[in-house]
């Protein structure tokens, strides 16, 4: 297949080029640093810096949309919040406008969002037929979405992917935890209750691989592990895996002081459940996330 993907060069994207270059697969990066594609992705990838360069003759089986700045590496201010809208909705309508001019269009569009779009939802099962609260994190994914899923009107299929914490040994949310844990300063955030759910990377890669192959698949998917945990478990798992202490928590007040707003991405959580992901007879290469841990640690 000829595949185009935006965020191709990011801790998701440079594996997923990696693993669909193996399997024989054409690549088109898009990226603002262009010169970087060969080395992180690949050096059969060709890259582009702007979806314009496209042609109305260019052609692709499929898009894969990972573009989007990181919901945690800044507080949550109005400037952020925008650089965080835009970056999602701006490169996802640009896509959609390619998508209407050129001359072919793709088999399939497979459009990255989070859990987020749930909101906190305590500690009930959440499933893809799940309503969002009214919350930024809710608005930022339902518009993502919405953008995406104007692709229909050319025909084209689109899957949703509501992405859970991913799990990798070279970047993402992880990395950020370890200095602490490993210092013997790391615990539960809050009460420790909220709920976790999370997805190593490479069962990530693999559901986007059988969302490719499979063309009866179409709409939301959660793409999380089937065996979500709280922040309590998580926080001793990683502690028992590092021989670390967790006894350590951090108030939610001292959250809220530091992170504001974006503190509900830590002391709010969702159950999820990859209710439809299951159903396709998909099998979880890392169900529980002491396998996961000790796989990337």
């Amino acid at each position: 297949m000829k595949i185009l993907i935006t965020g191709g060069t990011g801790f998701i994207g440079k594996k997923l080029c990696h693993f669909l270059l193996d399997k024989g697969h054409k690549l088109t990066v898009l990226s603002r640093t262009p010169g970087k594609v060969p080395t992180l992705c690949g050096e059969s990838v060709q890259a582009i810096n702007s979806i314009e360069q496209l042609t109305a003759s260019d052609s692709f089986d499929a898009i894969i949309n990972l573009a989007g700045e990181g919901i945690a590496d800044a507080r949550w201010s109005k400037a952020r919040k925008r650089i965080l809208l835009d970056s999602r909705i701006n490169t996802t309508k640009q896509l959609i406008r390619y998508i209407e001019r050129a001359e072919t269009q793709p088999e399939v569009l497979i459009s990255s969002s989070a859990i987020g779009y749930y909101g906190n939802r305590g500690a009930k099962k959440v499933n893809e037929e799940a309503v969002g609260h009214e919350e930024f994190s809710h608005y930022l994914c339902a518009k993502w979405e919405a953008t995406a899923l104007e692709a229909e009107q050319w025909n084209v299929r689109v899957c949703i992917i509501r992405t859970g914490l991913v799990i990798g040994d070279d970047g993402g949310f992880l990395k950020r935890m370890l200095l602490p844990f490993k210092m013997g300063l790391g615990g539960p955030m809050g009460d420790g209750k909220q709920w976790i759910s999370w997805i190593h990377r490479t069962d990530f890669i693999a559901i986007i691989d059988k969302l490719l192959e499979l063309k009866v698949l179409h709409g939301i998917f959660n793409v999380t592990a089937p065996e979500p945990v709280t922040n309590m478990e998580f926080s001793q798992t990683l502690g028992e895996i590092l021989n670390r202490p967790t006894f350590l928590p951090v108030p939610a007040l001292v959250l809220k002081i530091l992170l504001g707003e974006m503190s509900a991405l830590l002391l709010g959580g969702q159950r999820v459940i990859p209710e439809r992901i299951e159903k396709t007879g998909y099998e979880f290469k890392f169900q529980t996330l002491e396998h996961a841990l000790r796989d990337v640690l």
